[in-house]
């Protein structure tokens, strides 16, 4: 073993600039996957007779300073466990290297102690320090005062100091502090220290190793994002502090990142109370909370590729949300799924060009149209959904909306029942695929005129095809006791009759079929065609109701 000199203390050459640059999440270039095999060596070696044994099995297989440390990080995070028990009991405690190799477990101190005493046997310079975390047990917002609670180290490499946390790189405590869970942390091996300062505040603020340095109160004030945040490529969440005072009624959260990433939220233990939408390059939250006071907003994040089948929504922030006045304006139906609107999710199962792209529809007359292209051969499913005691039954939400389709574009013409919010739910399948749809976005659509009162569209049959369409009558409730004209797109067929009590045949006329029916004395009047001159037998397509007396 080499003798380490003394560690010079940290210098202009050792910092970074604050805030984080958004380039790299550590503070030199460590190619992982280079790393691979030492990774493995070093996982394997099982020697606890003594650190000196220790260290020289580990060095068999480094090179570089890199590597010493690299092999020592990785045995002490898979073979150190976090003693909770000793946490609770610190007077039977012993941090001393030989004691917390022998036991296998320690707290922070013994973490940070073994990896120091590991180092300087290993010829690197490495340094314990002490200072504050907001690590288990922390509260948002919250104040630090007396003495420090969490020690890491600062190890000296390539002509640098860097910052590492072999405690947390190790796995986590639960929330009552009885239980430790193994789970390896790659985030806090020579973590960039404008990232790391989001959670370690040492005593001496020299090894933040930032410049400008940050006060005791900027740290306390400042937003915790937790490794996940940066581990999935998140950038940025504003606000930027921790407690959100609602303005008449609403807060706002929106996250910076890098490509397509899924999020969801929860307040309360529900997402019922925002109203949130997927960006290109992040998410923007709209918070409606609907009672006052302090009320904790988790956001989670997963990355949309999900490769791994651990790739579950994580929490990557927490903010307390205070709220002094609600708005009961924006009391959200039970049916609307978040995230509202299109967005490159929806694009990416194949609805381009929406012609809405807010999550918001209003309309006075209660009707609206939404239309898209479609990149993909899908079948198109919708269902619109009202809140509260006047829910529509699944058929009617379906008649509520008109599919038409010209090409490769789709029309979807809403029609409310009356005023209220409603959900416009979207599905697709593969027409390939013959299996059940799969659910993609929705829109929330508000209509406050309370004259509103749209009958819904006439029920079609399966005869009906996808690219006919309904010129007039558009309405599934027919007057009574009137002449109605009917005016139909369809292609293929040979005949078209309107049988209402008595039958009348539609005429072609450039592609459409036409005519006029009359409606006495029927409930019902149904649209049936000749899909060829040689069969006797009619199909139904549509049905219409006839308005009773």
């Amino acid at each position: 073993f080499q003798k380490t000199e003394a560690p010079r203390p940290p210098g202009a050459k050792d910092l970074h600039a604050y805030p984080w640059d958004k380039s790299s999440l550590k503070s030199m270039p460590v190619d992982l996957q280079q790393l691979e095999k030492l990774d493995a060596y070093a996982l394997k070696v099982n020697v606890t007779n003594s650190v000196e044994e220790l260290v020289k099995a580990l060095l068999k297989q480094a090179r570089t300073d890199l590597e010493k440390v690299r092999a020592i990080w990785m045995w002490i995070c898979h073979h150190i466990e976090y003693d909770v028990v000793g946490y609770h009991n610190k007077s039977q405690l012993s941090s001393k290297p030989r004691d917390v190799l022998q036991m296998g477990k320690s707290i922070c101190e013994g973490y940070a102690e073994l990896f120091e005493h590991m180092c300087s046997l290993a010829g690197i310079q490495c340094k314990k320090l002490s200072g504050h975390a907001k690590g288990h047990g922390y509260k948002t917002g919250q104040t630090f005062t007396g003495d420090s609670d969490h020690a890491w180290n600062a190890v000296y490499l390539e002509g640098r100091w860097h910052l590492l946390d072999s405690t947390w790189g190790s796995g986590s405590v639960d929330d009552s502090f009885t239980k430790f869970t193994h789970r390896y942390n790659e985030f806090y091996f020579l973590t960039h220290p404008a990232l790391f300062i989001n959670n370690h505040f040492p005593d001496n603020s020299n090894w933040q190793l930032l410049k400008p340095t940050l006060t005791l109160k900027e740290f306390e004030n400042n937003m915790l994002h937790n490794s996940n945040f940066y581990t999935l490529g998140l950038l940025a969440a504003r606000p930027d502090t921790p407690i959100i005072r609602t303005v008449n009624g609403k807060a706002s959260v929106s996250v910076d990142c890098r490509s397509g990433t899924l999020f969801m939220f929860k307040m309360k233990g529900t997402d019922e109370q925002g109203l949130m939408t997927l960006k290109k390059h992040g998410m923007e939250l709209d918070i409606y909370p609907q009672k006052t006071g302090s009320h904790k907003l988790e956001i989670f994040a997963k990355p949309s590729k999900a490769e791994a089948a651990d790739d579950v929504y994580k929490c990557v922030l927490e903010y307390v949300v205070e709220c002094e006045s609600v708005d009961k304006a924006m009391r959200f139906p039970k049916e609307l799924h978040q995230p509202v609107g299109p967005s490159w999710f929806s694009e990416r199962q194949g609805f381009l060009r929406p012609s809405h792209s807010q999550p918001v529809l209003h309309t006075n007359d209660g009707r609206c149209s939404l239309t898209f292209t479609l990149s993909k051969d899908i079948s198109v499913l919708t269902s619109l959904h009202a809140d509260g005691s006047s829910s529509l039954s699944e058929d009617m939400g379906r008649r509520h909306v008109l599919q038409v389709h010209r090409r490769n574009q789709i029309e979807l013409k809403v029609h409310l029942p009356h005023a209220g919010n409603f959900v416009l739910k979207i599905y697709s399948r593969k027409k390939s695929d013959p299996g059940n749809y799969d659910y993609i976005f929705n829109y929330l659509i508000r209509c406050l005129n309370t004259e509103v009162k749209w009958p819904a569209f006439p029920q079609s049959y399966s005869k009906w095809l996808q690219d006919y369409e309904i010129l007039e009558p558009l309405s599934g409730l027919l007057p009574a006791n009137r002449n109605v004209q009917f005016k139909l797109k369809m292609h293929s067929v040979a005949k078209v009759l309107v049988q209402a009590e008595n039958t009348y045949p539609l005429t072609q006329n450039k592609g459409c079929w036409e005519g006029t029916c009359n409606t006495s004395g029927c409930r019902e009047v149904f649209v049936m065609v000749h899909e060829n001159a040689n069969h006797s037998f009619y199909s139904h397509v549509l049905k219409y109701e006839v308005e009773t007396q």
